[in-house]
């Protein structure tokens, strides 16, 4: 199942906006906010989403990194770092080793690989050791 998506748009402040009020109607709403200082990138990102859960990400990210992200949920962090082996034994490109990245929420563990065509894919799993 997906765990969230994220795109790159020409301008995140304006898409903000448009999307704040495009989908208020369906109970979609900003979530969080992660600067620069904690995406690969350097740009801001936003996350929109119901029940304090973000599943519909963008931002921009400065023209660096892939223009689309698909994040899969895995129901361990034992599967985060199955699923890195595997993309990379594949011939994916790591685009960050399985960790714990508590800028996101504490519990959240997540390993990026780079697809053949270089789309960032990660597995996530959101429960603590």
């Amino acid at each position: 199942m997906l765990d969230h998506i994220g795109i790159t748009v020409a301008d995140a402040e304006r898409s903000r906006q448009f999307y704040e009020q495009a989908l208020a109607p369906l109970g979609i709403a900003l979530i969080m906010t992660v600067g620069p200082e904690h995406t690969p990138s350097g740009g801001t990102a936003y996350g929109f989403g119901s029940d304090g859960k973000p599943y519909f990400w963008f931002g921009d990210h400065a023209g660096a990194g892939s223009r689309v992200h698909v994040a899969f949920a895995a129901a361990s962090r034992a599967q985060v770092d199955d699923f890195h082996r595997a993309a990379l034994a594949a011939g994916g490109i790591d685009n960050g080793a399985p960790g714990p990245r508590p800028q996101y929420h504490p519990g959240y563990y997540g390993a990026f690989v780079l697809d053949p065509d270089g789309m960032n894919i990660e597995a996530v799993c959101h429960r603590p050791e």
